[in-house]
């Protein structure tokens, strides 16, 4: 069975059959996951062999825990990856300030996994979520008989939320996001929706129009909470490695395209080669979503008869590299610190944008393309409160980036905004802490 985030989208069945039968849509579903779970280890390897999964962790995708349950009350959190589980690690803190608890992070990506390894505090653990068949996730839920079920923002499988459910669990959907195009292919499978997300005891809504799709798919339990990742702390940071890189860079205008995505190096290179004609000296720093990408993005760079080198490597900038390419882990608070300003990827192609409040937490001003569904409502408040930053395409991107880089104040002055917006977001922390305990409260009086 090929694994697949959901992202609170139903599957690929027809509209008919979905409208007119939820119970067989879910049925039909569970059939081809029990179908093709035999096929899951060879399907496994070969995600291995692409760098997709861990070796040594596979039969934890298979739901065989690879350690064993802490004693006491155990609360499990599910994120898909990177950032879903950065902006529980707050949250995980908290629940952990009660002595007999443990918590449990899920996620389903090697990023993910290396970043919780790194970064779990004392009593939390971290496992791969299993794939979603009923055996594996049975298997799963037998092993860690967890306390209480928290699912971060989307990630909706249908065996792991109803097996949940059938075990007694209680169950949250926290920092809950559901996009307009997503809400629109869910109305297609209304029955499936409404099973799937009444299975919830509670869900904690990003913001209003979240709520209201949400209780349009059947949703029985809605609150407002606001976004966790406007309480997270921000990015870490090796102070000596921001030093070294500041001393490397010097004075040099800094061009930073953070998290980027296949399909958008191509326009920051162009970028980057528009913007050394008005500043020769000028240093471009390019984030891929994906480290592992580093060497294709080396790639395209020569081809384009850029001077690059890969930090990866170990190298800093010199005096005459053009394009820097970040290609490590982790490292994304180092480099908001070091630039002014920061185009976001994943945002001139569809995927959606990614998180914003990160530079804007750090002073930093976010520039971003138009595809931001999966944050609309934190970029509508950051845009609002800078003025700009919204660019349509790599011309608008170009003369954002001309204007920022000659006008350093104006760029301070952005970050500035950015940051004061940030922090009036707020507060969802303590909501989404409320509700666990109240969960937890009501199951052990059951």
């Amino acid at each position: 069975m090929k694994s697949r985030r959901t992202s609170l989208r139903p599957p690929r069945i027809s509209a008919e059959a979905a409208g007119s039968n939820g119970a067989m849509t879910l049925a039909l579903y569970q059939g081809l996951t029990r179908v093709l779970s035999p096929a899951a280890p060879a399907l496994l390897r070969r995600r291995v062999s692409r760098g997709k999964e861990d070796a040594a962790r596979l039969g934890e995708r298979r739901g065989e825990a690879s350690r064993p349950r802490p004693h006491g009350r155990l609360i499990w959190i599910h994120g898909a990856s990177v950032g879903e589980s950065l902006a529980a690690l707050p949250l995980v803190s908290a629940l952990l300030q009660q002595t007999g608890r443990h918590v449990l992070v899920t996620t389903g990506t090697v990023t993910s996994a290396q970043l919780m390894e790194e970064r779990l505090p004392p009593g939390a653990l971290h496992q791969y979520v299993p794939l979603d068949s009923r055996d594996y996730v049975r298997r799963f839920l037998e092993h860690w008989r967890p306390d209480l079920a928290l699912f971060v923002e989307s990630e909706l499988w249908p065996n792991l939320i109803l097996q949940t459910q059938t075990q007694g669990i209680p169950m949250g959907l926290i920092n809950a996001r559901l996009s307009e195009r997503s809400f629109r292919a869910w109305r297609y499978a209304p029955a499936l929706a409404r099973r799937i997300l009444s299975a919830f005891d509670i869900a904690l809504a990003q913001d209003a129009d979240i709520a209201e799709r949400l209780i349009g798919l059947g949703a029985s339990s809605v609150r407002i909470a606001g976004s966790l990742k406007a309480d997270a702390p921000p990015l870490p940071v090796d102070e000596a490695a921001v030093a070294s890189f500041r001393a490397a860079a010097g004075a040099r205008a800094i061009f930073l395209a953070a998290s980027t995505h296949p399909g958008e190096d191509e326009s920051v290179m162009e970028v980057a080669s528009g913007f050394r004609q008005q500043r020769p000296d000028a240093l471009t720093v390019i984030v891929p979503r994906h480290p592992q990408r580093g060497a294709e993005i080396e790639a395209l760079a020569k081809a384009l008869g850029l001077r690059s080198v890969r930090r990866s490597s170990g190298a800093l900038p010199s005096s005459d590299t053009e394009i820097y390419i970040a290609d490590t882990l982790g490292e994304l608070g180092l480099f908001y610190r070091a630039a002014p300003f920061a185009f976001l990827g994943g945002s001139l192609v569809e995927h959606g944008g990614q998180n914003p409040l990160e530079p804007a937490r750090l002073g930093t001003a976010v520039v971003t393309g138009p595809h931001i569904h999966n944050f609309e409502a934190i970029y509508s408040v950051l845009l609002k409160a800078q003025g700009e930053g919204l660019i349509h395409s790599p011309a608008e991107l170009a003369q954002t980036v001309a204007k920022l880089s000659l006008n350093p104040d104006l760029a301070s002055e952005l970050g500035v905004r950015a940051r004061e917006a940030a922090t009036g977001l707020s507060g969802a922390l303590s909501a989404t802490i409320a509700a666990a305990e109240a969960l937890l409260a009501s199951h052990a009086r059951t």
